[in-house]
């Protein structure tokens, strides 16, 4: 609605309704009214339209009741009963958020989540009837945000959704670069190698921002004693940078004796292999 001198101009679309511009400037107040508030409804939160939900459950019924509730609140829901058609989902889509159930007709959810926290740090809330305490610690370890058990409300499920939202809009932990298996967070200084965190001393660090700031570029010795020991590097001993190359290999590398990152660059210095992209 936009106003204007003694006038107001409406501009509502309410394509759910087949209402046409010509219909509404013949409403009157009371109706408008209704409409509007209808208009609120069916849209939900513009924050909302933003996010998009893999939901993935076998249960027709209650994936459709999710589904239903989810849209209504202004979330897109891309929805699954299989886990071969989840993945195709993931793969073709931008999802901020997956709701997965653990018993799955084709497959486990907690190994789909295993899979997953390989290549993404995607938020994921577990939709399950396994009520055991050594189940939640599983979803938990694997990468879980949050746990849901069977028999549930609907609106627990969109608040617990909601939360999970706003501690990702909220937590530092968001800016993050993926590689591969390999998921950094600048903020926090946190790297995790399938899902687990790597716990790197200060060089280690150091040296692997490096690496990952100067992705697919050959880097020399002299640039590394440079960058990371400024001017002391003339008083390192020259076994100071293979040493902590070394070290850094094997914690991230699967086969630090035949590295697939980090590959040493024969008379020159170091490069790190693969891309790296923000996420």
């Amino acid at each position: 609605m936009s106003w204007g001198r003694g006038c107001c101009q409406l501009s509502f679309s309410f394509p759910a309704l087949k209402i046409t511009q010509e219909d509404v400037t013949n409403i009157n107040t009371e109706q408008l009214f209704v409409l509007f508030f209808y208009c609120i409804i069916e849209k939900g939160d513009d924050m909302n339209n933003l996010t998009s939900i893999l939901l993935i459950e076998d249960d027709e019924s209650l994936n459709r009741g999710i589904s239903f509730k989810l849209e209504r609140e202004g979330f897109n829901v891309l929805s699954a009963t299989y886990l071969k058609e989840a993945w195709e989902i993931f793969n073709k889509q931008d999802i901020d958020l997956i709701i997965l159930d653990v018993g799955l007709p084709d497959g486990d959810g907690f190994e789909f989540c295993r899979e997953i926290r390989k290549k993404s740090g995607v938020l994921i809330i577990f939709l399950t009837a396994c009520v055991q305490e050594v189940d939640i610690v599983t979803g938990y370890d694997l990468g879980a945000d949050d746990y849901i058990t069977k028999p549930f409300s609907l609106m627990v499920l969109i608040s617990k959704v909601k939360a999970v939202l706003r501690r990702k809009n909220n937590n530092s932990e968001t800016e993050m670069f993926q590689c591969n298996d390999i998921i950094y967070y600048p903020k926090t200084m946190k790297v995790y190698k399938n899902g687990k965190e790597m716990f790197l001393s200060k060089t280690e660090f150091k040296l692997f921002k490096y690496f990952i700031d100067n992705c697919q570029q050959v880097i020399t010795k002299e640039q590394f004693f440079n960058e990371l020991w400024d001017m002391e590097g003339d008083f390192l001993e020259e076994s100071t940078l293979p040493v902590n190359v070394r070290r850094l290999r094997e914690k991230i590398e699967d086969d630090p004796s035949n590295p697939k990152y980090i590959k040493t660059v024969r008379g020159i210095g170091y490069i790190w292999t693969e891309g790296c992209f923000k996420k």
